[in-house]
């Protein structure tokens, strides 16, 4: 396995409607879809989708979304056997409620989508990757993914979402090789200078949408404008980066090429519908030579 995604595995319910709604509002439905989600489990299919090999580590309830999930990231090729089953337990669904501009607002229930804990945890299923990519879930379980992940020698990269200021990550954090934010989520806990943060002595990508992204190293910063697209839905775009940005870097140190990738994974994928459009690796190179 070249790469193992540890993190969030949810069922999504997709509904598209004119606006997103403000408080004592009211927005009109003009769609509804329903597919797998969650931030682990799109970037393994995304991964998987580039002709890598993928596995992982999660959880989902042993109800039907659970079914229709399992039987989602095995159709896709992605190596389920670190994903734990919950028992008399229900699958996490978020609901996404995306406008015509492709914004998303997300509402969700708790459900199975943490049951990992660090005893839950099989090192050697960590050590068989070449790569660990961790997403939002329990601090202390992250942490030991990353800890054995590390002590193993195996590149360790971090995306870890919305809660990141909610959340003490900061052992995942520590054992962390590249570190994935979005504007938001850098501006919540970065210092002003990049160099000065307690990020300087490791790869920070700083995730800017439609603006492309940045990334900072010890030694360099590499920035791309991204490509331009009229967004349909921008549910799992974040994710197709990491996964485009991950597959890159798995050989070498190209950050120009990594970021060139993420990028257009990323607006291939808030170009269609559902989180899980990321393209293979023919459509990706179909639309990087579009581009020239």
């Amino acid at each position: 396995m070249r790469v193992l995604t540890a993190g969030h595995v949810n069922w999504d319910v997709t509904l598209r409607v004119d606006r997103l709604p403000e408080p004592d509002g009211e927005s009109r439905i003009h769609s509804q879809r329903s597919s797998g989600g969650g931030s682990a489990a799109n970037v393994a299919v995304a991964i998987a989708r580039l002709g890598v090999d993928s596995g992982l580590l999660g959880s989902v309830g042993d109800d039907q979304n659970g079914l229709l999930t399992r039987r989602e990231l095995e159709a896709s090729d992605v190596d389920t056997t670190g994903l734990e089953v919950v028992s008399n337990a229900e699958t996490t669904v978020k609901y996404l409620l995306v406008d015509e501009a492709g914004e998303v607002a997300v509402l969700g229930n708790d459900g199975a989508n943490e049951a990992v804990t660090p005893t839950d945890v099989d090192p050697e299923y960590v050590r068989s990757a070449d790569h660990v990519h961790l997403t939002s879930q329990r601090p202390e379980t992250a942490a030991r993914i990353a800890e054995i992940a590390a002590e193993a020698g195996i590149r360790v990269s971090f995306d870890p979402g919305r809660r990141l200021a909610d959340r003490d990550f900061s052992a995942a954090l520590a054992a962390a090789d590249i570190v994935f934010l979005n504007d938001r989520e850098a501006r919540s806990v970065l210092e002003d200078e990049y160099e000065s943060s307690t990020f300087a002595d490791r790869v920070l990508v700083i995730k800017r949408g439609s603006n492309g992204a940045v990334v900072h190293t010890p030694s360099a910063t590499y920035e791309h404008p991204g490509f331009g697209v009229d967004p349909v839905d921008t549910t799992g775009a974040g994710d197709a980066f990491a996964a485009g940005f991950v597959s890159a870097v798995l050989d070498s140190e190209d950050f120009e090429r990594a970021l060139e990738r993420g990028n257009a994974c990323g607006a291939i994928t808030a170009a269609e519908e559902g989180a899980r459009a990321a393209p293979t690796m023919a459509e990706l190179q179909s639309f990087l030579d579009s581009q020239f």
